[in-house]
């Protein structure tokens, strides 16, 4: 299943709104087999079991099949994988997650079971589950997973008095949110972010990590841009931050990425619309309480009131520390 899983990692910028599935055939009574791989194929190709069942070939037959999320059961872009399946003769598929997609849940599942394979199914399932977080949030809510961008100094701030902020942050941390950013869907400002910094909002990554494939997000203001922005095209949108979401996930948005400054991280923030906080600190001090901060409007006015989530990844980026927080 780590195999299935990094096979799907390869595959993760280059599919969406689809789910970047992996998977590996084991032949059978080969154990010890390096498996035959196979990913979902870009955004409008084969899903990863009938890649790897390609891969395969004539070693199909009685196979054990380990792939990422439930096979799929209806017909859309490509026919029902769980079909693909019963007709290889693979004998045993071991699945990391049921798909909440209410065209599958457990249709997929059931299907293999009623041809006579067995099925295994939970096999690194909280891995699988993190790994495919966007999508599956999108599938429950039929909205975006929020990421939630911020960078700080180790107390707190984003600027400077005087509003200068370039470059808080270090060469390293900066590529890495690049990479947040090739990894979603669409990313978000504020009009106020437009005007004081003109942002392009691309994804600016090194050759060496380019796919054939990629693509800038959508580039989404709330508010209103010049028409000679550098954020233009985009989405202008205004109004409740949730019909926003809805709007977006409409589109076919799985990750939203929040880069707007501290009135719209704030708004988020205190609507309770944030997935997951990535935070980046800096080496650096100001050293007073007249900088900027991170968030701007009221907070929790008591101790017992504070967003108390958890940490679920933390690691140095250049001279700089990243923190990814869920449940606040």
């Amino acid at each position: 299943m780590g195999q299935a899983m990094a096979a799907a990692k390869s595959a993760r910028r280059l599919v969406s709104p689809r789910p970047w599935v992996g998977a590996v055939i084991v032949p059978a009574n080969e154990p010890d087999h390096a498996g035959f791989e196979g990913a979902t194929d870009g955004r409008t190709g084969s899903h990863a079991e009938v890649m790897a069942i390609g891969a395969a070939g004539d070693a199909v037959a009685g196979a054990t099949l380990y792939v990422t999320l439930e096979p799929c059961s209806h017909h859309g872009v490509t026919g029902p994988c769980a079909d693909a399946v019963i007709d290889a003769g693979i004998a045993r598929v071991v699945i990391g997650i049921s798909d909440p997609d209410p065209l599958v849940a457990g249709e997929g599942i059931a299907r293999l079971r009623s041809a006579g394979i067995e099925v295994e199914v939970g096999i690194c399932a909280s891995q699988v589950e993190q790994q495919l977080a966007p999508y599956l949030h999108h599938r429950r809510t039929g909205r975006p997973f929020v990421v939630l961008k911020l960078a700080s100094t180790l107390d707190g701030r984003t600027a400077a008095p005087d509003g200068t902020s370039q470059w808080i942050t270090g060469v390293e941390a900066r590529l890495d949110v690049h990479r947040l950013r090739a990894d979603s869907d669409a990313i978000c400002v504020g009009a106020g972010t437009v005007r004081s910094d003109n942002p392009a909002l691309t994804v600016r990554l090194p050759d060496n990590e380019f796919q054939q494939g990629d693509r800038d997000p959508i580039r989404v203001v709330l508010g209103t841009a010049r028409s000679d922005a550098a954020v233009q095209p985009c989405l202008e949108m205004q109004g409740d931050l949730g019909s926003i979401l809805d709007d977006l996930g409409s589109r076919g948005v799985l990750q939203l990425l929040v880069e707007g400054g501290a009135t719209v991280a704030h708004s988020f923030h205190a609507a309770g619309l944030v997935d997951r906080y990535v935070l980046y600190m800096a080496p650096a001090l100001f050293g007073g309480d007249d900088g900027v901060p991170l968030f701007s409007g009221p907070g929790a006015n008591t101790i017992e009131a504070l967003r108390r989530g958890r940490i679920v990844e933390m690691r140095r980026v250049g001279d700089d520390l990243r923190l990814d927080l869920e449940g606040m």
